[in-house]
């Protein structure tokens, strides 16, 4: 039975799983290699907190401290010796997520299993890297975490049924949604959600229309009830830009070519919410 969880990336996305999984009462063992975004990942679930007990009725029964004292905030990896489960939250970069991993499995028990929160990264790729392949599986967590049911599970070339069985009731434990497909570039959501998004961008960086307008297309047109400039903001531009990049190269299709609007804003340092300004102003 899974009990202690390792989370590597103490970002958005990272701190978000580690709140969640405090909420359900798994120990969580968070990981960076900063401690200056540690310290901001513990203020940050301090102000999620506050919020998730409004709306969700696991955490109205928990105070702030309970959920703090599940949480290891730390810069190495020696807890992860004893860690069942872990789920990696780093940039989508490859080298990047390969020296993660190269790591881990010098640490982690050859029990462990591995998930990779990616959108796009091969996680067939991923498990090559470690010694039991068949363990490794792709999550794909939604943001905000603690509010999304849904998580796109990845069975990668070599992922065994009993990792796939794991996986799914692990979700199931903190109420998430388990929808499992194969591996492939983007898989469903990014395939698909990458896209849609950078085709918006095309529309405003031509003129056709303002970020809010596209936006309110989708959302009275379409019933979606974030535009996808709004979530691109959310994502984080740079992010997106990676995950359009990755998939250029996957596929070798010109259909995934960011928009050079999209480059430039990045280049800009418009990244969206986590910068104060993307496509809409939060410097408010």
């Amino acid at each position: 039975m899974i009990r202690t969880v390792g989370v590597v990336g103490a970002g958005v996305m990272g701190s978000d799983v580690a709140l969640d999984l405090a909420c359900y009462g798994y120990e969580v063992v968070l990981k960076d290699i900063s401690e200056d975004v540690l310290h901001q990942a513990m203020e940050k679930i301090k102000t999620d907190f506050r919020l998730l007990r409004l709306v969700k009725p696991q955490a109205k029964q928990l105070t702030v401290e309970d959920v703090l004292s599940r949480i290891t905030f730390t810069t190495a990896y020696d807890d992860f010796a004893r860690v069942q489960f872990v789920i990696e939250n780093v940039t989508e970069e490859w080298e990047l997520k390969k020296a993660v991993f190269t790591e881990l499995s010098e640490v982690c028990g050859l029990q462990t299993t591995y998930a990779v929160n990616t959108s796009c990264i091969s996680i067939t790729k991923v498990g090559s890297l470690m010694p039991r392949p068949e363990n490794v599986i792709g999550m794909h967590f939604m943001n905000p975490v603690p509010m999304k049911e849904l998580v796109e599970v990845i069975r990668g070339e070599h992922t065994s049924d009993e990792t796939v069985a794991c996986g799914e009731e692990f979700l199931k434990s903190f109420d998430k949604v388990p929808v499992v497909v194969n591996d492939f570039p983007g898989f469903v959501t990014n395939r698909v959600l990458m896209l849609t998004i950078n085709e918006c961008v095309w529309t405003v960086q031509d003129g056709v229309a303002e970020p809010k307008d596209v936006d309110k297309i989708f959302r009275l047109g379409f019933g979606h009830k974030m535009g996808p400039l709004a979530t691109c903001d959310l994502i984080g531009l740079d992010t997106i830009l990676n995950s359009l990049l990755v998939l250029q190269d996957s596929y070798k299709d010109p259909k995934f070519r960011p928009c050079p609007l999209l480059v430039k804003m990045v280049d800009a340092g418009y990244l969206g919410k986590k910068s104060g300004k993307g496509f809409f102003d939060y410097s408010k």
